[in-house]
């Protein structure tokens, strides 16, 4: 088994009508079902945050989504209150295959910490374990598809090369949120990483 899929973050409050909405987002949803029947292993992330979360702006006095505020591990982005656990919005997206996915990785469950990437929290060391679950099973190659490609998508894309991984970014299985070029900046990273954009 040396290839992977990965689906990240195909969540109903990433879908159009979610509380944090990436535009035309459930459209990945067809092309990732397609997707998984060329791969030996499939691993999902759900974001899955506890009530209260500190990178919600709901969580910071006066603080308003989409500014910045300084964290002890860097600047963090404040979101609107999102895939809180348990809720509807964290669910997959209904129409999502999740039969084939032998692993589901809950990120930003750390009421402290946020977590874009499907390998490490915000602080960029705290690992979510998938390195290991990873290399145990062979794996070498991961195709990443999902949502948000200038976010989560990037940043599991940018760690999985750092980690040794062959990635490639299955594009058409991805949306952006893409604010203030945000887009082109990830993508300008992925590709500096060796990321191979299909």
């Amino acid at each position: 088994m040396s290839a992977a899929l990965l689906m990240i973050d195909v969540q109903i409050d990433f879908c159009p009508g979610g509380a944090l909405a990436v535009a035309d987002g459930d459209a990945v949803v067809p092309r990732i079902n397609a997707m998984q029947d060329d791969f030996p292993l499939v691993v999902a992330t759900q974001d899955w945050h506890p009530a209260g979360h500190s990178s919600f702006a709901a969580s910071h006095p006066d603080a308003e989504p989409f500014t910045t505020t300084e964290m002890p591990y860097g600047t963090q982005m404040l979101w609107p209150v999102h895939c809180v656990q348990g809720s509807a919005g964290a669910a997959f997206h209904a129409d999502l295959a999740m039969d084939r996915a032998a692993l589901i990785v809950r990120k930003g469950w750390n009421p402290a910490i946020d977590s874009y990437s499907a390998f490490f929290e915000n602080d960029r060391s705290t690992p979510t374990g998938l390195t290991g679950y990873l290399r145990d099973r062979g794996v070498t190659a991961l195709t990443m598809a999902g949502l948000a490609t200038d976010y989560c998508v990037a940043y599991s894309a940018l760690d999985a090369r750092r980690l040794g991984f062959e990635v490639t970014l299955a594009l058409d299985a991805c949306r952006a949120i893409d604010m203030g070029g945000s887009l082109d900046g990830a993508m300008a990273q992925m590709r500096e990483a060796g990321v191979a954009i299909t």
